[in-house]
Formats: structure tokens, sequence, C-alpha cells
């Protein structure tokens, strides 16, 4: 994995989203090994619930309707293609977002219900590194939230890819590991 800067400061009330670690996508020939990734994900979710922070697990199921020069892939997905992977042991008040664009804020109202929790910062894990995960940061930011990324809880299909979305990241927020994280949500509130 890459080399991270350590994130500084969580804010009193954070909220991890988890971007797109669907039953679908999970046999993507990743970068890195999904499993570690989805991991990662889940100790993240269990250590932001244990300290009744939001959890937003998303998920998509579709795609924007723009042309682009990679023709979308025709496949026949299965009735649990866009249900999240069952290692992330979603909670009942986890919120769910069900996307159909790259990033989780456009056409869902996640930024309004993120701002009535009184959600100042987002810390993002998932796949893809270049697309869902990077289109979600970037929204975030733009939206004012503060935003860290979990390095070790995402990948993406195209490491040269996933290395340019890590390098854009210090410009979008903060990056660090899960542990660097996790040892953030037990420190004490400044």
């Amino acid at each position: 994995m890459e080399t991270t800067m350590a994130v500084t400061l969580l804010d009193p009330k954070a909220a991890l989203l988890i971007v797109d670690l669907q039953k679908g996508l999970r046999g993507l020939p990743t970068v890195h090994p999904m499993d570690a990734v989805i991991g990662n994900a889940r100790r993240l979710a269990l250590g932001f619930r244990s300290k009744s922070l939001p959890v937003v697990i998303i998920t998509v199921a579709g795609a924007a309707p723009g042309r682009t020069e990679t023709p979308q892939i025709a496949a026949v997905r299965s009735a649990d293609w866009a249900d999240p992977v069952s290692e992330l042991e979603q909670a009942a008040d986890d919120y769910r977002v069900m996307k159909s664009r790259w990033g989780a804020f456009t056409e869902t109202g996640l930024a309004e219900w993120l701002r009535q929790q009184g959600v100042k910062q987002v810390v993002i894990a998932g796949v893809a590194t270049s697309m869902g995960v990077e289109s979600t940061a970037r929204h975030a930011h733009e939206l004012g939230f503060h935003v860290t990324l979990a390095i070790d809880a995402i990948t993406d299909l195209d490491a040269a890819a996933h290395r340019h979305s890590i390098r854009i990241f210090a410009k979008l927020g903060e990056t660090g590991s899960t542990e660097q994280i996790l040892a953030l949500l037990d420190a004490p509130v400044p």
C-alpha cells in the first residue's frame, strides 16, 4: 500500500462513507486484494458504530446517461448485485445511499442528510479509487466537508489511476491508514 501522511484530526461528528463495496463488484481484478480492502472498511465501520458515529453504505445501481469513449459493459446482473458485501454487517441505523453516478452526492440527498446529522467531516473507503471514491471525495470537498481518505481501505482496477488519485487526495483532504483513523476515534476530543 501507499505511504500515507498521518491524518491529524477527526471531528467529533465525523461520518464514514463506504463507497461501492457491493456483491456485484467484489470479484473485480483490483490493484490491492479486495478482501483486505473490505476487511479494513469493516473495521472502520465497527469503530464508527462503537462511537455512535454515522456509517453510510453507498452502492451503485446504474450509470450516468452521457456518452463516453469507454462503452458501458452491458452485463446481466444478479438480483443482489447492488447489495453491500456481507462483511460490512450493515446495522439498522446505517444510512443507505443507492446512486447512479460515480459520486455519492449527485441526486442522492446525502449532503443534506449529513448536515442534518451535524456531520462536518467524512472518512471515505471503497472502490474504485479513481471513480466512485475520488468523485465522492471531490464533491465532499466542494461542499465544504473535511475529507479524510482511508488509503488501505480503497482500491482500483488500474494501478496508474489509483496512484494518480492518491496524489490528488492530498489536495482534497487528509489521508491515513485504517489504524491511524481508528486511533483518532479513541483519542480524547480536544
